[in-house]
């Protein structure tokens, strides 16, 4: 595990986040960029330990760095993008330096918040999936056909109902809630939804798509000939997708949970340029570590070569300089981030033994997934 060190956060060292593609408005950044503030209500916060307890399903969705009241100082961890995605990143170590977070009040009549700010002091310290990517491609992916929790009101249930009724939520299990994809350079300030080079495609693009063109959004998401972003290239990241989607779906077909209005959240390197050279650079690191496990295997302990050592296939890049490793393996460049998948929003979130896996997120994911296998042979 990547050491974690401490430092002091606070509310004015925040900035605003500008990689929203969906969801509350209100969510801040630290200045590099590495972890993120989010608003919440202390349900969320709770969903979010006890995470802790399922580790699996805690690969496949941001680590959880701690929690911070905003009107106030707090202690969080150094989140970096080299943390593993395993348990160790979500333990109790990691967090247990810090305080709670401010309890929230009394519950008000609902209201509905139209993606505005939620009226809480406390904020749940997440690391920020995309960072890393010099510009990112994000994706949000609302799960699910039925889109409230048990304790909804019957406002609220008939209001998400009705949405759902009306977008691809009823009867695929999902819908796209939001896109930002680089276009590229030259497509900066072309129109008012691109000024830095982004396109914005927000939620009403999403809720007028139907499942004969939901299809065509994911094409807007991978396939950006403006941004160097071939069909090959795009491709190769959609089949890194689809292996991680396929992983969560066999998850979340183990654990017993609802978790309503939760999504999907993609992001990838959006600029073909640095993608291609990010693909470059991660086939020769992972061959210079193949060829440096083949040699500690193959490495003779008594001067003799081992049989078939000469007759044993080669890597094409023999010329790769693999002399001085050392037990720390400096000098051995770390992968690039290409892409991510994980699962965000979990405000109506809950374990539920006995009920069973949770249908109406599989459903949504399976349709996903379809989509994504389509894309590469369409």
């Amino acid at each position: 595990m990547v050491a974690m060190t401490h430092r002091p956060l606070r509310k004015s060292q925040l900035i605003a986040f500008d990689h929203v593609a969906a969801g509350h408005d209100g969510i801040l950044s630290d200045t590099s960029g590495e972890v993120l503030a989010k608003p919440c209500k202390q349900a969320e916060i709770d969903f979010y330990e006890s995470t802790r307890a399922h580790p699996d399903f805690a690969y496949y969705i941001p680590i959880h760095c701690g929690t911070l009241s905003l009107g106030q100082s707090q202690a969080v961890p150094e989140a970096t993008t080299t943390f593993p995605p395993s348990l160790n990143a979500h333990s109790s170590a990691a967090t247990s330096h810090l305080q709670p977070a401010t309890a929230v009040g009394a519950p008000q009549p609902w209201v509905p918040s139209n993606g505005g700010k939620i009226n809480t002091d406390c904020a749940i310290v997440l690391e920020n999936v995309a960072a890393g990517l010099r510009k990112p491609n994000i994706l949000d992916v609302k799960l699910g056909a039925r889109l409230w929790a048990d304790d909804a009101p019957p406002a609220k249930r008939q209001k998400l109902d009705d949405l759902s009724n009306i977008t691809t939520s009823k009867p695929l299990g999902f819908r796209i809630a939001g896109m930002k994809t680089w276009m590229g350079g030259k497509a900066a300030g072309l129109s008012p939804s691109s000024l830095d080079g982004y396109k914005i495609y927000d939620r009403n693009y999403g809720r007028a798509l139907t499942p004969a063109t939901v299809r065509g959004g994911f094409e807007n998401y991978f396939f950006i000939d403006s941004a160097g972003i071939t069909k090959k290239f795009a491709r190769r990241v959609i089949k890194r997708f689809l292996g991680d989607l396929r992983g969560l779906q066999e998850v979340l077909a183990k654990e017993e949970s609802r978790m309503y209005s939760a999504s999907l959240l993609f992001v990838y390197e959006g600029d073909g340029a640095s993608l291609q050279a990010d693909f470059e650079t991660e086939k020769q690191v992972l061959e210079l570590e193949t060829e440096q496990q083949l040699l500690e295997l193959e490495t003779p302990q008594n001067g003799v070569l081992p049989n078939g050592y000469l007759d044993r296939p080669v890597l094409k890049d023999e010329g790769v300089d693999i002399e001085d490793e050392d037990d720390d393996d400096e000098g051995v460049e770390a992968l690039p981030k290409i892409q991510a998948v994980k699962m965000i929003d979990f405000a109506h979130a809950a374990w539920t033994p006995g009920m069973g896996p949770d249908e109406n997120v599989l459903h949504g994911i399976r349709n996903v997934i379809k989509i994504l296998e389509e894309l590469l042979t369409g």
